[in-house]
This record gives structure tokens, sequence and C-alpha cells, in this order.
């Protein structure tokens, strides 16, 4: 039974009370609450249909977006495990560089920014350290032996 229909059933209720509705301030009550719980009801109706709509539309958009996930994120499923935190594979990428620490001998991957700044902590012991990015060419003398 909806809202509706059982606000219907009240105001038949008490039509068949038959109550003085002009007359007694008792009457005038209960037709004043039944008029307020029937605007209800049909409030309350119509959000109902409102969010079955809206229901339906973001389960059309939940299947676009699956949709979409498929043909963006299909290419290479597998290689989700091995990130970051996984075996490292980001080292084959030219982006990222791995460097021993002076200090400790820890193996450390930094990535291009840590580059530009030009100093590295390392996360093994600590100790911070410049990085020599500057390939200087040699001298086509030194390699020459004498004569």
């Amino acid at each position: 039974m909806t809202i509706s229909e059982k606000v219907a059933y009240l105001k038949g209720l008490a039509d068949g009370l038959d109550l003085e509705k002009e007359a007694s301030k008792e009457g005038k009550l209960i037709a004043k609450i039944i008029d307020v719980l029937e605007d209800v009801g049909f409030a309350v109706e119509d959000l109902e249909v409102e969010v079955e709509a809206l229901t339906d539309g973001m389960e059309s958009m939940a299947e676009d977006l699956s949709d979409m996930e498929m043909v963006v994120f299909d290419e290479d499923d597998e290689d989700d495990d091995e990130g970051c935190c996984g075996s490292c594979s980001t080292l084959d990428d030219d982006d990222f560089f791995q460097i021993a620490c002076p200090s400790c001998g820890a193996d450390i991957v930094i990535d291009e920014s840590v580059l530009d700044i030009g100093e590295v902590t390392c996360p093994n012991c600590g100790d911070k350290f410049s990085l020599d990015l500057t390939d200087e060419p040699l001298d086509e003398d030194e390699d020459k032996p004498e004569e």
C-alpha cells in the first residue's frame, strides 16, 4: 500500500465518522492534517520517481564507464602487480636511474627531478650527497702516448 493509498484510506475514515468539519474545532484539525498528509504523499511519490530516474541514469553511466575502462586500461592488466612497490620494473624507463650511495653502498632509484636538484638523501643511511653530472670530455693529449 502506497502513502497516497494510506492517506486516501484515512480520508475515507474521516468522512465516515461524519465529523462536522465546519462546526467543530476537532473536525477542522483532522481535515487539515489529512490535507497535509495528502500533500506529503504526493511529494514522496514525486521524489520516488525522480530517484528511480537518477538510479537508471547512474547505472547507464556506470556501464559506459566500464566500457571505457575496458578500452583504455585493457592493454597490460598483468603489469599492474609490478609497479613501484613490486619488482621495480620502472627501472627500464628512461626517467628513472639507479645509483649507489657512496656512504653505505645501497642502491637508490631516482628520477629526473632529483637529477635537476643535484642532491640526494640516502633512504638507507640518511647521508646527503651531491650528484656530479658533468660529462667533461677527455683531453686528446692525455690519451696519446708521448713520443
